[in-house]
């Protein structure tokens, strides 16, 4: 079984890693992981012989591809501002002649498309390069999930992260929008693992240490 594992924050990775082990150890099959730098770049795979299951976020113009199942985690889009930024909320970061950066169809470049009305966004070719280019002084501010945002604050002065979310991210686990048996699959392993408790523990133990 291949699979696709989030490229962003360690511990993220880990609850994907442990999941799709789960899976295969259920069906009988091996997991091989298929590093992907960006989501969009998983999205146009899909149906290939590249990934059998992936870990993406739930967004409608991903439907016509992706069968998603029901969330299994909810995560936060916020942005990372400069120190002395006025940016003080997300309801801040609309104005005009502000540019925001953020990882190409990744699924918080999805909603702030959708949204903006007078930011610009500058898309990189991934979450890790649009924080990067934040850093080395490109654009007023960087949007993404919380928990790397905050990784990043910690190491380096002069950002801090908004304390409010402008979207609040709904994660699951998706497969090709024709692989309708592989979905019903993984649907009924999450069922099951959701009524015993054991995946909110395993969800628990990784990201319960992310802040």
């Amino acid at each position: 079984m291949r699979s696709w594992p989030i490229s962003g924050n360690r511990k993220a990775r880990g609850h994907h890693r442990q999941l799709s082990h789960r899976l295969a150890t259920r069906w009988g099959v091996s997991a091989e992981f298929v590093p992907y730098p960006a989501a969009g770049k998983v999205v146009a795979d899909a149906g290939g012989e590249h990934w059998d299951i992936a870990f993406l976020a739930i967004d409608p113009a991903r439907e016509a591809t992706l069968r998603f199942t029901s969330p299994y985690i909810t995560i936060q889009g916020t942005a990372l501002v400069s120190v002395d930024s006025p940016c003080q909320s997300v309801a801040d970061m609309d104005r005009p002649a502000t540019t925001i950066n953020v990882g190409q169809n990744a699924a918080y470049d999805l909603w702030l498309t959708r949204h903006l009305q007078h930011a610009s966004l500058h898309r990189l070719p991934s979450s890790q390069e649009a924080i990067d280019a934040f850093l080395a002084g490109e654009g007023d501010m960087v949007a993404g999930i919380r928990q790397p945002l905050e990784a990043t604050a910690r190491q380096h002065a002069g950002v801090r992260v908004l304390a409010d979310n402008f979207t609040e991210i709904q994660q699951a686990i998706c497969v090709a929008r024709a692989d309708v048996d592989r979905f019903h699959a993984v649907n009924d392993a999450l069922s099951e693992w959701r009524a015993d408790g054991s995946l909110q523990a395993l969800i628990a133990g990784h990201l319960g240490q992310a802040n």
